[in-house]
């Protein structure tokens, strides 16, 4: 579980440069890929929310493969020049085959970002389509904080937890990128 967050830092938001990146790659996936974590929640969201870094988290990109799709997804991210990461993670038994891909790209102004995907496969992901883009369903989102997210503690889970709680449907909802210290 994600560490609780320094209410102080709550106003930061992630650079524009690691939402393009994301979202270039997640195009090229698009077909195959259903997107979990921090990059469902944004889907989820409302269109043009401020990308603070307390409600998503865009660190990695989690993504559950079909397995009739993964060697066309690993292809596309060896295309564009992902190389496999070995982590602690590879060896231990699981249901779901993890892999870690990772891709440093350079920006115009000399610095460095590394864009991660983490890639589970599986055929029974429960998904949902929202603006064209096959996401985890929410209520089964909710239920990876306990084994494959860590992000427990942002924004958009805590208020996914409070909406589904109440019977409401998350998706669109303000909340899911609303700073939970600033008033209605």
């Amino acid at each position: 579980m994600g560490a609780n967050h320094n209410i102080k830092r709550y106003g930061e938001q992630w650079p524009i440069y690691r939402i393009e990146h994301g979202l270039d790659i997640l195009n090229k996936l698009k077909t195959w890929v259903i997107i979990s974590g921090g990059w469902a929640w944004h889907f989820m969201s409302p269109e043009d929310h401020t990308e603070y870094k307390h409600a998503h988290d865009h660190k990695y990109i989690d993504i559950f493969v079909h397995p009739k799709d993964v060697a066309k997804v690993m292809i596309t991210l060896q295309q564009e020049g992902f190389k496999k990461i070995w982590t602690r993670y590879d060896h231990m038994p699981s249901n779901e085959n993890f892999r870690r891909y990772e891709k440093i790209d350079w920006l115009n102004s000399g610095k460095q970002i590394r864009v991660t995907i983490d890639f589970f496969e599986s055929a029974t992901v429960e998904t949902i389509t929202v603006n064209s883009w096959t996401l985890v369903e929410p209520k089964t989102l909710l239920s990876y904080y306990s084994n494959i997210h860590s992000s427990d503690k942002c924004w958009a889970v805590k208020a996914a937890i409070q909406l589904i709680a109440k019977g409401k449907n998350p998706v669109g909802h303000v909340l899911l990128s609303k700073n939970p210290l600033e008033k209605v």
